[in-house]
């Protein structure tokens, strides 16, 4: 059996063997960028109704009645602990902000979103599901955590 050299090059190719940790990039479509958009301004409201700031009248024709009734019930709860009426306005000196809304297609007409919430120095999650039902999108499902 013949030796073969051991070439100069060998050992020297350019591969990077390091797990990628930051997931690939798929560029949005306009309908992702304004599904997002609108459930960033839909959970805004949302967080701003629980808090006492909104009247939850405001979002009756985005919500299915079950979500509609979650909301009111949740105001009811907070203005009781807090003292004061369901969306009369500005009742904390915090107001919630919606710092990040991260949403995926489910199907055709059903969005998911997760939400990031900040009061003052807490944060929270919202997850929220979107439909579009005769034209216009619906939270059929909102979960505060």
């Amino acid at each position: 059996m013949t030796a073969v050299p051991v070439s100069s090059i060998q050992g020297t190719f350019s591969f990077d063997l390091e797990a990628a940790l930051d997931p690939p990039r798929v560029p949005r479509t306009g309908v992702e960028i304004e599904v997002e958009q609108w459930a960033r301004r839909f959970a805004q409201a949302a967080v701003e109704i629980v808090g006492g700031d909104r009247p939850a009248g405001q979002l009756l024709r985005w919500t299915t009645g079950e979500v509609y009734a979650d909301l009111r019930r949740r105001a009811v709860l907070v203005a009781r602990a807090g003292g004061h009426t369901p969306g009369a306005g500005r009742v904390t000196a915090v107001r919630p902000q919606v710092l990040s809304v991260h949403s995926t297609f489910v199907g055709v007409q059903a969005v998911e979103s997760s939400i990031h919430v900040r009061y003052g120095e807490r944060s929270r999650a919202v997850a929220a599901r979107f439909e579009r039902r005769r034209g216009r999108w619906l939270c059929t499902a909102l979960d505060f955590s």
